[in-house]
């Protein structure tokens, strides 16, 4: 049985599911070039919807994993979805903003009855009854920031980045719901059963293997034998150093190693001091433990 997989269409979300699954090996095929559904691999199908319909297509079963943002699955606040994995991109904060012209500067200032414009009508008022601030909510499917501007809310619940989109339309943030990344979820119910279990941990092997992978690159270099205790300080890798004897130079060994991605500088600079010659980094593609 082929596996369905809920897609973004389009949106923040939907470059990076698309290149994460390709880099897994998985890439998409399509018959036509709108085509709404495609082969992922021999065992799963993609089906392409909008990422806030995805947790609903999950929790409904028409789809026995879905990719989409957590500020939509925790909207959607379905018990039939079961977060599978941080896929750790399409990284956004669902914020509360106000004028910033205004006397408010965080939310416990906001008074009982505050309009709040926003399309996340359940995150909002979830986090301003844990305030104990009854709201009234203002729905709107879009341009949540003109929403103050015009006297229909006192205040917005919306998606942000960078915040520069809130300082161009007059708004400052004051107060931060939840940070949002793209998760995979799936349908608590279908995978029960031993052919979407075996799916499932499939599907996790082969997008942990690329993000383990994102995090780290492999070095090799040249380095003198005796100062090779010394180097085995600098490289731990993942289990040691892997020491290949260079021929005809019984001075010298070459030393390969996993390293973090985020300080490969200062591994190279160690590395030279050590007296280290030859240093080539690389991506990693895939990384299994």
């Amino acid at each position: 049985m082929m596996m369905r997989i809920a897609l973004p269409n389009k949106g923040r979300l939907a470059d990076g599911a698309l290149e994460l699954f390709e880099r897994a090996g998985l890439k998409a095929e399509f018959r036509a070039e709108r085509a709404l559904v495609a082969r992922l691999g021999s065992d799963f199908q993609a089906i392409f919807v909008r990422a806030q319909d995805i947790p609903e297509f999950v929790a409904d079963g028409a789809a026995e994993f879905g990719i989409t943002g957590r500020d939509l699955v925790e909207e959607s606040s379905r018990p039939e979805i079961v977060e599978l994995l941080d896929l750790a991109f399409g990284r956004c904060r669902l914020i509360v903003a106000v004028r910033d012209d205004g006397p408010v500067d965080r939310p416990s200032q906001l008074r009982d009855g505050t309009r709040v414009a926003t399309s996340f009508p359940k995150s909002a008022t979830r986090y301003f009854e844990s305030l104990g601030i009854p709201i009234q909510v203002v729905p709107v499917s879009g341009a949540a920031e003109i929403a103050p501007h015009l006297g229909v809310a006192d205040v917005i619940v919306d998606l942000a980045s960078t915040g520069s989109t809130l300082r161009v339309n007059g708004l400052k943030e004051i107060g931060t719901i939840l940070e949002s990344t793209a998760l995979l979820i799936g349908n608590r119910n279908s995978l029960e059963s031993a052919e979407a279990g075996r799916s499932r941990d499939e599907l996790l092997a082969a997008l942990e293997s690329v993000l383990r992978a994102s995090e780290k690159r492999y070095l090799m270099s040249n380095v003198p034998r005796d100062r090779l205790d010394e180097v085995r300080q600098v490289l731990p890798g993942i289990s040691g150093p892997t020491v290949v004897d260079v021929l005809d130079k019984q001075t010298w060994v070459a030393v390969h190693a996993v390293v973090d991605a985020d300080v490969v500088y200062q591994t190279i600079a160690r590395l030279k001091e050590l007296g280290a010659e030859g240093i080539l980094v690389t991506r990693i593609e895939r990384l299994m433990p």
